[in-house]
């Protein structure tokens, strides 16, 4: 007889998904090991044999997560034509993503976990290069830091877009009634135009930059 298939591949994954939901609904500290094992249909050991602890299960589960928002972000700016388009399709990707409330629970933790303040460094730095990135090639394209003639540091614009992106996903993941994702999209492609002294061409929604 030929040996029994292998699932760990597909069974890894699965948790993985399953730990995402649990914890964005219940939070960690309120989250089980029986629950992310019930929500993924294996047993309670199947989630133990691949992680030691919910801390861990947070940090791979965003670990995969992020690696979906890059795949799906890559996607879109390989079909942007210009650096101002890719700003565009960026701020657009991240206010659309609709993963705040595990995020939140990252930021939380990550004040008193070593192990998740690492993962959290991780996280942020790859999405301030990817921004610095772009904000660079519209440097260089010249399409960013003309109008007014004060040089753009790209390093610094990345910085502030980022935080700008993450302090109103806060308030959108809490539900205020303000901060749509329509209305977090346009407040951070309005300011950075200002942090890039650029203008984008189009807004979220296709509307017209003034």
């Amino acid at each position: 007889m030929s040996p029994r298939p292998s699932i760990d591949h597909i069974r890894r994954p699965q948790i993985l998904a399953a730990a995402a939901e649990v914890i964005a609904e219940r939070g960690v500290a309120a989250t089980r090991i029986a629950d992310v094992a019930e929500r993924s249909g294996v047993s309670p050991p199947a989630v133990l044999y691949w992680f030691d602890s919910k801390e861990q299960l947070l940090a791979e589960a965003l670990t995969a997560d992020d690696d979906r928002f890059y795949e799906e972000l890559g996607e879109r700016l390989d079909e942007a034509e210009t650096p101002a388009e890719r700003m565009i399709a960026l701020i657009e990707t991240a206010a659309a993503d609709n993963d705040f409330a595990l995020w939140m629970e990252l930021w939380t933790w990550a004040l008193r976990d070593a192990d998740l303040r690492a993962a959290r460094e991780r996280f942020d730095s790859r999405w301030r290069a990817v921004i610095e990135a772009v904000v660079a090639d519209g440097i260089a394209a010249g399409e960013f830091g003309t109008r007014v003639g004060a040089p753009v540091d790209p390093s610094q614009a990345a910085l502030a877009i980022a935080a700008l992106i993450d302090g109103l996903t806060v308030q959108a993941a809490l539900g205020d009634p303000e901060v749509s994702v329509a209305r977090l999209t346009e407040t951070v492609l309005a300011s950075a135009e200002r942090l890039l002294d650029a203008e984008l061409p189009t807004k979220a929604g296709g509307q017209a930059s003034p």
